[in-house]
């Protein structure tokens, strides 16, 4: 990433909260960290995620995987930590928050291979550029979201909502047969800041999770005779010193 690609996404945050990447800028902005040269394998490997089994309202129609890496302040090395449980407060996540939820591992060959840490490094380079800190809590979660002719796929079940931490990647890996998932991203104050869809491989967009909310229309199948998924890498950033484990 070249210092005018951190300027004008670091000025699009301060200014508005968040930033929206068409999939062929956050491509670019990628490579600036990595050759990518494992994308093929990294994508596929969205179809080898395990069921979410914590589903307050019974769904199974989400597929994950989750890791948890750390960096121990300026310039140490992003390192993957020891697999731990996701844990949100009821706060941000009055659905499936207010337990440790165990999910299988993201696969070691895709969790330290080359597209990993070039999302990995392109976030830290951007959001250490927003505040004083160099010692991060980051996790990563792959996302499949399914959808049925009888049963649509919910990429937030909880709603508009905080994810408790300071900054938020979320990067579309694909959409097949799918229509809507809308992402809406809202105030504190509940004004409305706008709404997008990311469509194609990479669209991405960059939160400020302490100013903007967002959230995601579910998703319904265009055949319904096909396969319907919605695929997703998540990635969050929280200040190693702040808020829940």
């Amino acid at each position: 990433m070249t210092m005018t690609d951190i300027d004008t996404l670091a000025a699009a945050i301060m200014r508005d909260g968040f930033a929206v990447l068409t999939g062929a800028r956050m491509c670019s902005v990628l490579k600036a960290h990595g050759a990518l040269s494992d994308w093929s394998t990294f994508t596929a490997s969205w179809d080898d995620l395990g069921l979410d089994t914590y589903m307050a309202d019974g769904g199974r129609y989400r597929k994950r995987r989750h890791a948890t890496y750390a960096s121990d302040g300026e310039n140490a090395p992003i390192r993957r930590a020891p697999h731990q449980p996701h844990y949100q407060s009821r706060d941000y996540n009055p659905v499936n928050g207010g337990i440790q939820r165990w999910f299988e591992p993201v696969l070691p060959d895709i969790g330290d291979g080359a597209s990993m840490r070039a999302i990995l490094g392109a976030c830290r380079a951007l959001f250490e550029r927003l505040v004083p800190v160099r010692a991060w809590h980051i996790e990563v979660h792959q996302f499949r979201v399914e959808a049925r002719a009888d049963v649509a796929g919910q990429p937030t079940p909880e709603g508009v909502h905080r994810d408790g931490v300071d900054f938020v990647l979320v990067l579309l890996i694909g959409r097949r047969n799918v229509r809507s998932g809308v992402t809406s991203l809202v105030k504190p104050d509940g004004t409305m800041l706008g709404s997008f869809t990311l469509v194609e491989p990479m669209d991405t967009v960059l939160l400020d999770d302490l100013r903007v909310l967002h959230g995601v229309t579910p998703v319904q199948p265009i055949d319904p005779t096909q396969p319907s998924t919605r695929d997703v890498l998540v990635v969050t950033f929280r200040h190693s010193g702040t808020g829940s484990p």
